[in-house]
């Protein structure tokens, strides 16, 4: 029998404890429904999805502000289209759009500095979100701004560390059995970060990359680890995953960044686990510090519950009734990377992910 046959064989014919597993990437939640692999597990084995969407961790007063400053004259906020229809507390960047803001779509930050140097008289907002993954690219976008005295754009960041909101997840979520580790995040800060947090609170975690093999390897590592009564960390993904990380991605990172006390929708305020601008580069900054509130669900979406494996997207009353992708209460539902609106894309499709 081939391995790739006996990890199947042993997740389906799991007998033990229940186990929850949680995978903390956006995209390993879409590829664990491409592939089947929820279909296929033990009823006693449960995969729940995490904080590993950048887009829905993001508080609904941050999208208020960044609504706010498309309003303001001769400017432009720039973002990735996925932000476009998520919604805050009074507007969306879309409902901004039809009161007369300015808003323009970037494929990359380096778009932005173009754009700039071709309309100096206008100022350009960077809607700034995601973790450490793409924030590199708004380190170099900062490279480009200060070599070319680009002094027309301004960013508006909510730019999140990964490992607090693991600490968090690990000290308020009850009988979690394990995480599939991002491989995306990891490529950037190594293993080695997970390593404290698995020996803190006796949790095993497993890198994965995004085939088939790499997340049923995974889920296999962890069952694995949970019967011999261990919690370490297995990088299942060392081709592109290092023990330390990219050097040169965190040194980017390190040039412009600082950690500061951050709010995540769903999880609240949490110590160190946001990116700010380093305070020698304030001017550049649009506001971003100011941003405490709107942690928040809107008009009873469960998003914040989800995010944190407390619920499933199908345990929401609104999911794919007075929720769809067209018309979203939450940014789970609107996000390429949201469970909500990849749980509603399968279940469209006639998968069975319970």
């Amino acid at each position: 029998m081939k391995p790739i046959e006996k990890w199947a064989e042993l997740v389906r014919k799991y007998d033990g404890p229940p186990l929850r597993l949680m995978e903390v990437c956006g995209t390993h939640t879409h590829r664990i429904f491409q592939y089947g692999i929820r279909e296929m597990l033990s009823p006693r084995l449960e995969l729940i999805s995490g904080p590993g969407c950048p887009v829905c961790v993001t508080p609904s007063g941050y999208i208020d502000k960044a609504a706010a400053l498309a309003l303001e004259e001769n400017a432009v906020l720039c973002t990735f289209g996925d932000m476009i229809r998520v919604p805050g507390q009074e507007l969306s960047l879309a409902s901004s759009q039809a009161k007369g803001g300015k808003v323009r779509i970037m494929y990359s930050p380096s778009d932005v500095a173009e754009w700039a140097k071709a309309e100096p008289e206008k100022t350009f907002y960077v809607a700034a979100v995601g973790f450490e993954t793409t924030i590199p690219a708004y380190a170099l976008l900062m490279d480009k701004v200060i070599g070319e005295k680009i002094g027309n754009i301004r960013l508006l960041t909510s730019l999140k560390a990964l490992m607090p909101a693991l600490s968090w997840i690990c000290e308020n979520s009850e009988e979690l059995g394990g995480f599939i580790g991002p491989g995306h995040v990891s490529a950037v800060i190594g293993a080695a970060p997970y390593r404290l947090l698995c020996r803190r609170y006796g949790i095993p975690l497993a890198v994965a990359g995004f085939s088939y093999e790499h997340i049923l390897a995974a889920v296999c590592d962890l069952v694995l680890q949970r019967r011999r009564g261990t919690s370490q960390v297995h990088n299942l993904y060392p081709e592109v995953v290092a023990e330390e990380g990219n050097e040169e991605a965190l040194r980017l990172i390190g040039r412009y960044f600082v950690k500061k006390d951050s709010v995540w929708r769903g999880l609240g305020a949490i110590p160190k686990s946001g990116y700010f601008l380093a305070p020698e580069y304030a001017g550049f900054d649009a506001g971003s510090q100011l941003e405490t509130g709107g942690a928040e669900d809107l008009q009873g979406c469960r998003c914040g519950s989800v995010i944190i494996g407390r619920e499933k997207p199908a345990d929401c009353p609104h999911f794919g009734k007075t929720c769809t992708p067209l018309h979203p209460l939450g940014p789970c539902m609107v996000s390429t990377e949201g469970a909500c609106g990849i749980w509603h894309r399968y279940l469209q499709e006639g998968a069975n992910p319970l």
